[in-house]
């Protein structure tokens, strides 16, 4: 009914259907039909056709108030819509091993590019963000996952995890077998993207994971693993920034430990899209380094 709105009020203001029919431009039975289009959703008479030229009813007048009132906050809403800076709440997931120094310089970038912009930020297992996103709870969420997505955009990059030991432990000869069963794993409770990665690595040589703790926070598994604990996992590009006192990689035969860093993004982004794609520029640059 917008067009029929928009003839409606020319009508009011042109004072005559030819008038109104050179603007749009339409034929004159075009803009009469549209006029009784109106009327007929509406249930009333818009004009008293007894007068020459027509003139608006009592119904009419209240009605071209409504319709001046409805096609302005549509054209707001086109206008907010379409805008050029992108303004409002991104409700963002990120897998808890990309959730590092990295994306605060990440996000730091997107409040200095989009100041109307706030960031609801969610980080977690990937399994219950993919599930937040699929309800709707998300407007994006980065991912990691031990196979390449099988339908979407290609990946935005690999997470290689390296193994990391204590070096007291490694310069006693102790964590150097290939025999990845052996050894005692110091990792994150499950569903941990990398602990699940390395477990199909551990079977696939034969053994099972032996935990010697499961521990959420990543000081806490470094100060255990530089007591020699047991072996743990880090992102290799977080080991070479880093390199933290005591800490050394372990070089296993045969073993490649990646994971997939995949988005899921919705199709109703709008102008938040800029935002989301931003974001993957940041993600994919910090895989890079």
């Amino acid at each position: 009914m917008l067009d029929e709105m928009r003839t409606f009020v020319l009508l009011a203001e042109e004072g005559s259907i030819q008038k109104v029919a050179e603007r749009l431009p339409l034929t004159q039975p075009a803009v009469t039909r549209q006029i009784q289009r109106l009327e007929q959703e509406l249930g009333v008479a818009l004009l008293d056709r007894r007068l020459k030229p027509s003139g608006l009813t009592p119904a009419g007048v209240e009605a071209l108030a409504c319709c001046r009132e409805i096609l302005a906050a549509y054209a707001g809403m086109k206008n907010r819509m379409g805008r050029s800076e992108p303004e409002g709440r991104l409700r963002l997931g990120v897998a808890n091993g990309l959730a590092d120094d990295g994306l605060a310089r990440i996000v730091k970038d997107l409040r200095r590019r989009f100041p109307r912009v706030s960031i609801l930020l969610t980080t977690g297992w990937s399994d219950d963000l993919a599930e937040r996103f699929r309800r709707g709870w998300l407007d994006a969420a980065i991912l990691l996952s031990g196979e390449a997505a099988a339908d979407g955009p290609g990946p935005l990059g690999h997470e290689r995890l390296a193994v990391i030991a204590s070096s007291r432990s490694v310069a006693k000869g102790r964590g150097l077998s290939d025999d990845l069963g052996r050894q005692a794993w110091i990792l994150s409770p499950e569903p941990c993207d990398a602990r699940r990665r390395l477990a199909v690595e551990v079977a696939r040589h034969g053994g099972r994971l032996d935990l010697a703790a499961e521990v959420q926070d990543a000081r806490l598994q470094l100060a255990l693993v530089k007591e020699g604990v047991g072996w743990s996992l880090m992102p290799r590009r977080l080991l070479a920034r880093t390199r933290p006192a005591g800490i050394v990689e372990v070089e296993v035969k045969g073993l490649d430990l990646v994971l997939t860093v995949t988005v899921q993004r919705s199709p109703y982004l709008q102008g938040m899209a800029k935002v989301v794609d931003a974001i993957v520029a940041g993600v994919r640059a910090s895989l890079s380094d």
